[in-house]
């Protein structure tokens, strides 16, 4: 996989150096390319924003500068990902979606933002844009978000994890579930026990407990998820937990309502 990142702020992304996604760039699994939007500006001050037609606070950044900078990183059946707090809400859907491009192009946006122009024009074009968030708050520009995303995407694309078994179970995953709580050394800590069934060797009772676990902890911290869960995917005993957390099949059988 290919990932352009263009910024005002190239050294922000150095960070992408370390970890599993470093490893992966050293490895050939990940082809990442972290670009100067500045190297595509023509005056002396290396401009990449002006003020806003209609007035308001603050500065946008111009089309111009990132039309040239993007129509020589994009390459044919690449998909832009654009940043940005008014955008689609960042899920591991997502990241699913994406890991399965050729080539990933995040235009991380300063100021104000990017002028809505931009996004535009590529769609016009056919390109796959994307506008998304990672959560409901405001940053200073694109790059933390871009950190996030490309972390999250990064770790999908085969090879890049040293075991693909830990990616099955853990949140947000296919089960549509938050992940179970995890042990380790010692067993006892603090006044503190591992449950006794994870010592107790036998497969079926831990896949249960972990199974109970992971309920439990979806109901309490993320009740939209239990929500969206399909009735068909659980089992009795899925269903007999979730009547004592307070969930049962709604009136169509197909999701799930508060008791």
């Amino acid at each position: 996989m290919r990932v352009d990142v263009v910024s005002i702020f190239p050294d922000y992304l150095s960070v992408l150096d370390l970890s599993l996604v470093g490893k992966a760039r050293q490895r050939g699994l990940l082809d990442l390319r972290v670009h100067d939007l500045r190297d595509w500006t023509t005056d002396r001050h290396r401009t990449v924003d002006d003020t806003p037609f209609g007035g308001g606070a603050g500065m946008v950044m111009r089309p111009d500068v990132w039309g040239v900078a993007l129509d020589d990183v994009l390459e044919p059946g690449a998909q832009l990902v654009v940043p940005t707090p008014s955008g689609e809400v960042f899920t591991q859907r997502h990241a699913e979606e994406m890991a399965t491009a050729e080539q990933l192009v995040f235009a991380c946006g300063r100021y104000e933002g990017i002028d809505a122009r931009v996004a535009e024009h590529y769609r016009d074009a056919g390109v796959t844009v994307r506008e998304l968030s990672i959560g409901d708050y405001v940053l200073n520009g694109g790059e933390v978000a871009s950190l996030v995303m490309i972390e999250a995407v990064a770790r999908l694309v085969p090879g890049m994890v040293g075991n693909p078994e830990s990616l099955v179970e853990e949140s947000h995953g296919a089960a549509g579930l938050l992940e179970y709580p995890v042990y380790t050394k010692p067993p006892s800590w603090a006044d503190l026990e591992i449950p006794e069934v994870l010592l107790s060797g036998h497969h079926a009772r831990i896949e249960r407990w972990r199974r109970d676990r992971a309920l439990e902890r979806t109901a309490e911290r993320r009740p939209d998820m239990i929500a969206a869960l399909d009735v068909a995917t659980l089992d009795k005993q899925d269903l007999a937990l979730l009547a004592e957390l307070g969930w049962v099949p709604g009136e169509d059988g197909a999701g799930l309502v508060r008791a």
